[in-house]
């Protein structure tokens, strides 16, 4: 959904808000290149893997993994937030959820009764060579409640129904407007999320996934956290006023989490711990990975914001139709990489060199396919 559509009231004008569109944009491609490195740098974590051989490209691609998940699903939990009020306002509660059932609900019902068991049927049939017709891969297929990556859209519309009904049940007003928060604000704020996901962490690990619906419960801080921060956001008109000198402050803060990164191979390789130690359980790896993790996404979507509003405010033809195929891009991309990967999966080199040509036509395949979804009739309504 375009700033366009979503924003609706004098407080949100389209002219002010092309860069998150923009932001947006920038997400999905992250998205589609985070599951393509994981189809290529580990032996299992999606529907088709080809796990590189070189030790020094899973280490780099380990990197890239976990920078991305630092921050880019947080992200885009706090944008939606930061339309909700204004749509609830202007539709009213009916409606409001009337459009969301609409919205999210379809695209869950279509990805994991119809997606999902023809992504694993190709898989199936082309990379496990069981070379049997559809219709019977599926008499004898049995998960049939697969959300995939739509545990996203699951997550949102179940943050949607609370927020409705805590509006129902409790009157809340905001007086006197929250000062936007400073740098030092943000990072005592992204610190302490990072103390929260620990202790959630001892019980639910990173990779630990609540079954049927994919919600990996160790990063559910930062996403419940950033959606009531973008609920405050949108309330006291915090993205205008961000300052640049928060931008500069907090893009230092990010390069520096960057660089201590190297800290975390040291303290697996020279100390002999565990992996799994860093996932969690009572152990304080897990504690200075999830406060590292925190600290530097908080301040990758800050910086992010910052130089968005100020860098990336405006648009194009080309722009406006990429971004208004990113939610479709979003839901069919799992598609195009499966279809992609095992197309090249012949090619007789390292998945780490393969990935560096497949993951331009993934990016490329994904936006191309999106736009044609968005051609069928009545789609649009939807996505």
């Amino acid at each position: 959904m375009s700033t366009a559509t979503a924003a609706t009231n004098g407080d949100l004008r389209p002219d002010k808000l092309l860069y998150i569109d923009n932001i947006k944009v920038l997400l999905t491609i992250l998205v589609v290149l985070h599951h393509t490195l994981i189809a290529y740098s580990s032996s299992e974590g999606w529907y088709y893997n080809e796990e590189t051989r070189f030790l020094g490209a899973r280490i780099l691609m380990t990197v890239l993994i976990s920078i991305n998940q630092s921050f880019f699903m947080g992200y885009f939990f706090l944008l939606a937030a930061y339309f909700t009020n204004s749509s609830y306002s202007a539709k009213g509660a009916l409606n409001f959820i009337k459009g969301r059932l609409i919205r999210l609900g379809i695209p869950l019902i279509f990805y994991s009764f119809i997606l999902t068991p023809f992504i694993c049927y190709l898989v199936y049939y082309f990379a496990k060579e069981h070379h049997i017709s559809y219709f019977d891969y599926l008499s004898g297929y049995d998960s049939w409640i697969d959300l995939g990556v739509t545990w996203f859209v699951a997550a949102l519309l179940l943050f949607t129904f609370f927020y409705v009904a805590i509006r129902k049940t409790f009157r809340i007003s905001f007086n006197k407007p929250l000062a936007v928060p400073t740098p030092g604000k943000i990072l005592l704020f992204a610190a302490g999320l990072g103390i929260i996901s620990f202790l959630i962490r001892i019980i639910f690990p990173v990779g630990w996934i609540l079954e049927p619906v994919g919600f990996q419960l160790g990063h559910f801080p930062q996403y419940i956290a950033l959606f009531v921060i973008g609920l405050l956001a949108a309330k006291n008109n915090w993205f205008d006023q961000l300052s640049e000198r928060t931008g500069k402050m907090l893009k230092r803060s990010a390069w520096l989490c960057l660089l201590l990164f190297p800290v975390f191979f040291i303290i697996r390789f020279k100390l002999n711990t565990p992996s799994s130690w860093f996932c969690g359980g009572f152990h304080w790896q897990a504690l200075l990975y999830a406060v590292w993790e925190q600290w530097i996404g908080i301040s990758i979507i800050t910086t992010l914001l910052i130089k968005g509003r100020i860098k990336w405010n405006s648009t194009s033809k080309l722009l406006t139709k990429v971004s208004r195929s990113s939610f479709a891009v979003y839901i069919f991309h799992p598609l195009v990489i499966v279809v992609i990967t095992l197309f090249a999966g012949n090619w007789a080199i390292d998945p780490a060199i393969k990935f560096l040509v497949v993951a331009t036509l993934v990016v490329l395949g994904s936006f191309v396919f999106g736009s044609i979804i968005l051609l069928i009739p009545g789609i649009k309504k939807v996505l």
